[in-house]
């Protein structure tokens, strides 16, 4: 969700670049989370795993190599897990801006409780994974991430590549769908509160920002040159954000996003800052592109109450040649509740194991 939850004002506030983006993660950390900064995982999310045991699910901390760069991730294996044994696995691309430890590592930890192997990966150029310049976000790099955890999870001790799902959440969630066209290693594709990064980084949340497309690529492309010319790196968004500020944020998407990254769920490497440059490639790509493409089965997820819920029903009517397509509506559910509030959080995960077990 994130790279694009900054309100109206401040999304197209130019920073220079932040010498400490996670020393200010570390500050809203300070408030309310040491516990879960104490998690000896790092993870942030409630219900955690905070140690190994035999007979429940375990995760693995994993790092390999794409691309020429060192990819960060958790591996979740299910309770009284054998590798002599096959097991279906679902790959889970986090939102835009977070990170594997909150919401993308909560939904594969339940998954896997369901007897599923899983993985959550940081994106390259974000969270603990590699890359430079540091929170790049460009849509073939995200892509490629997807493919990228394919890659690796097939080749896990116990994993049925021939049962491989995967789940895309917000911003991981368009990247899903775009992964899912060419990708037929993905035999069921589902989405939870997709976020079409392109179309909002070129039109603006709900369109609030056609007028505007122009002057913001100029915006980008001075970055860009910048960037080229040996200069500092430019990031788009803020830092960090006042509780003042959170109150006043009109839409539920950013005030509650706020709320989540920068209060309950803070994560460091977790951040609201991304490349200036970055926007020339996120304007002019979108999620729903050749989306004809998805043959698979696909499930697409979204809060009744979400106001990101416009980009959903878009790609779902698009989505014309998947071979079976579900569009379930999580009642009262805002977008960002449907990350962590546990009554949406049940339904959600009893919704896509009966879809996980009916197309692997």
């Amino acid at each position: 969700m994130k790279s694009a939850y900054l309100n109206m004002k401040k999304i197209t506030s130019i920073v220079a670049i932040v010498t400490s983006i996670a020393g200010a993660d570390m500050v809203h950390a300070q408030s309310g989370q040491q516990e879960r900064l104490q998690n000896p995982f790092a993870l942030v999310y409630d219900g955690a795993i905070t140690k190994n045991e035999k007979g429940k699910v375990n995760i693995h901390p994993v790092t390999y190599k794409l691309n020429g760069i060192d990819i960060a991730a958790n591996v979740y294996t299910p309770a009284d897990y054998d590798a002599s044994k096959t097991y279906p696995a679902v790959v889970v691309a986090h939102p835009n801006g977070g990170v594997k430890e909150q919401v993308a590592g909560s939904y594969a930890q339940q998954l896997a409780g369901q007897g599923y192997i899983t993985i959550a990966a940081d994106a390259a150029y974000q969270g603990a994974s590699g890359g430079e310049p540091r929170h790049t976000d460009k849509p073939a790099n995200r892509i490629e991430d997807i493919h990228g955890m394919a890659d690796f999870i097939t080749q896990y001790p116990g994993v049925d590549a021939d049962r491989l799902g995967v789940l895309g959440i917000c911003g991981g969630g368009g990247y899903t769908l775009a992964a899912a066209k060419s990708d037929k290693r993905f035999k069921a594709v589902a989405t939870l509160s997709m976020f079409n990064s392109g179309e909002v980084r070129r039109n603006g949340f709900m369109n609030s920002q056609v007028n505007t497309i122009q002057e913001r690529l100029q915006r980008a492309t001075a970055a860009r040159e910048q960037e080229a010319a040996g200069g500092k790196i430019i990031y788009a968004g803020v830092a960090s954000i006042t509780d003042e500020e959170i109150a006043k944020t009109s839409t539920d998407l950013y005030r509650e996003g706020y709320e989540y990254y920068y209060r309950k769920y803070v994560c460091p490497g977790s951040t609201f800052l991304y490349t200036m440059s970055s926007l020339l490639n996120l304007m002019t790509w979108d999620a729903t592109n050749q989306i004809e493409l998805i043959n698979q089965p696909l499930l697409m997820i979204a809060g009744s109450k979400a106001d990101t819920k416009y980009m959903t029903d878009e790609a779902f009517a698009k989505a014309i040649n998947a071979k079976s397509r579900e569009l379930f509506v999580v009642e009262n559910a805002t977008h960002i509740q449907t990350y962590w509030k546990p009554e949406y959080v049940s339904q959600i995960v009893n919704k896509l194991v009966k879809f996980y077990k009916t197309n692997l």
